[in-house]
């Protein structure tokens, strides 16, 4: 599923609802115009900048991680992450690329348990 798609989706849901996630009030909200909102959903104009992807994510309770992946980008935070420590970063990821969901989120806890 495109960005686009996801987030019509999601929004239209939403809109069966609580009409308070139309097309226009979500955009209101989101900070754009109906218009450019429409043409995102509908895949005629590439997915908005960060700040707008993350007032979209909080609007919607989607999370901005997955909205950004979605839009073919990472957030700015974890971008000054791996820019810190490209190569052990980079040496992580590509280790975990192919590794199975849980065997990631135990690697995840272990690490939360270490820094705390």
């Amino acid at each position: 599923m495109t960005f686009g798609e996801h987030i019509r989706t999601v929004r239209e849901k939403r809109q069966r609802e609580n009409r308070a996630f139309s097309l226009r009030m979500v955009a209101s909200r989101a900070g754009v115009q109906p218009a450019y909102l429409s043409k995102v959903e509908f895949e005629q104009t590439p997915p908005p900048p960060e700040r707008t992807i993350r007032r979209l994510a909080a609007d919607l309770e989607e999370d901005a991680d997955v909205l950004l992946a979605l839009a073919g980008r990472v957030s700015r935070d974890l971008q000054e992450i791996v820019i810190r420590r490209p190569r052990i970063f980079a040496d992580l990821l590509r280790s975990l690329d192919e590794a199975p969901d849980h065997v990631v989120t135990r690697i995840t806890r272990e690490v939360r348990a270490g820094v705390s």
